[in-house]
């Protein structure tokens, strides 16, 4: 693993306020944040209805992460599974996972779920290609 996370530490969120790095979380207490993670400024984080995100995730600025939608009453759980990593200006919808070692490019709508190690983007979210399983720490 390269230095990118040496003396990383979980930080302190508080309710509706911007985190030290800028990026805001709405129902902290349903947010379960992994080791090691990476959350870009200005990202939104919306876990009513729980968002987990594991150990080495890394998400873009700007993103937007929804647990529920009050414009077409979708909800549900996100789940954003080790390794995985969210392009900047991303936007990720309620009911979500997006598996292990996968990249999603930046400016996506994720309206389904992507599965382990593929590299996807677009609006809508769009497969592009498998790629090879990377070993994680």
């Amino acid at each position: 693993m390269n230095d990118r996370f040496k003396g990383w530490k979980y930080l302190e969120i508080k309710e509706g306020k911007l985190t030290k790095y800028n990026w805001l979380v709405q129902h902290k207490d349903k947010l379960l944040l992994g080791y090691k993670t990476d959350i870009g400024a200005f990202t939104y984080i919306n876990a009513k209805n729980g968002v987990v995100i594991e150990d080495f995730v890394q998400i873009g600025s700007h993103c937007s992460i929804y647990s529920i939608s009050t414009i077409d009453e979708k909800e549900g759980r996100v789940v954003l599974k080790k390794n995985c990593k969210i392009g900047s200006h991303s936007i990720i919808m309620p009911g979500i996972t997006i598996g292990e070692n996968s990249i999603i490019g930046a400016f996506s709508f994720v309206n389904k779920d992507i599965p382990d190690n593929v590299t996807a983007f677009g609006i809508p979210i769009k497969i592009i290609k498998r790629r090879v399983k990377k070993k994680i720490p």
